[in-house]
């Protein structure tokens, strides 16, 4: 908890927080996503996996709802309901899932999850689908994912592969997509007490992780008119890979400890 920590070392983690979630806003303006890659594995670090990935989930709810305002005229609403109901589905499960694991290998799952993600996104070829099965699919690992770990962007760009989503309005509709994943995970784990409030950091923490969302939106729009989507997406890659690398190793250590 930061509030028994020595003053320099809250300050530390104060400015750590508040640069992910700039950072993340800044590349999901540009790209999509960003909020939950970023943001989930760096809280997940300073905070734990339980409050770290619970405070990713009330970032990713307030950033996609404000780009989902700036977003609004490229949004597929109709894409948007194929996805949403299945949400719920898989929510249920990423939250007893937080509720039952102990905290070292939490930490393991989270970051082998978001490795895996990411490598099943960069090097496996997806074959062209359609209907409402992968739909259903991509809407319940999703939920599932946000749960759990905090990040569903490669279940998403998976689904967006294989149906050849275009970028403009994929990015755009992952906004109401996030904000209902990010609300449902946060309702889930609470309602069911896998992540209870009393669990959260201090008021300072949060208020200062959410106060930087509209600044990392306010930044990021004219990074976005001048950098393609696909840099963004890779300085994601790169952000999230290093930071489940480190999350995974803690695990590892604590999880050996256990034995």
């Amino acid at each position: 908890m930061l509030s028994y920590m020595p003053a320099d070392v809250g300050l530390l983690l104060l400015l750590v927080a508040a640069a992910s979630v700039v950072l993340g806003t800044v590349l999901q303006r540009v790209s999509g996503m960003g909020v939950g890659l970023v943001v989930s594995p760096t809280l997940a670090l300073l905070l734990g996996p339980v409050a770290g990935v619970l405070l990713t989930n009330l970032t990713t709810t307030v950033s996609a709802a404000l780009l989902a305002i700036t977003l609004r005229r490229d949004i597929d609403w109709h894409r948007y309901r194929r996805l949403a109901p299945l949400i719920v589905v898989g929510s249920v499960p990423g939250a007893l899932l937080v509720g039952a694991a102990d905290r070292s290998w939490l930490e393991v799952i989270i970051g082998a999850a978001l490795l895996a993600t990411l490598i099943t996104t960069a090097l496996v070829q997806i074959p062209p689908v359609s209907g409402l099965l992968p739909a259903a699919v991509a809407g319940t690992a999703g939920g599932f994912l946000n749960t759990a770990v905090g990040v569903a962007a490669p279940a998403m760009l998976v689904y967006a592969q294989a149906t050849g989503w275009t970028q403009r309005s994929f990015a755009a509709t992952l906004q109401p997509i996030f904000c209902t994943m990010g609300a449902i995970s946060v309702i889930a784990k609470v309602g069911l007490g896998a992540a209870p409030v009393s669990g959260l950091p201090p008021a300072t923490l949060i208020a200062l992780v959410v106060a930087m969302v509209p600044v990392g939106i306010l930044v990021g729009s004219p990074i976005a008119r001048r950098v393609p989507a696909q840099v963004g997406q890779r300085i994601a890659v790169v952000v999230v890979t290093a930071g489940a690398l480190v999350l995974l190793g803690r695990g590892l250590a604590g999880a050996v400890e256990l034995f």
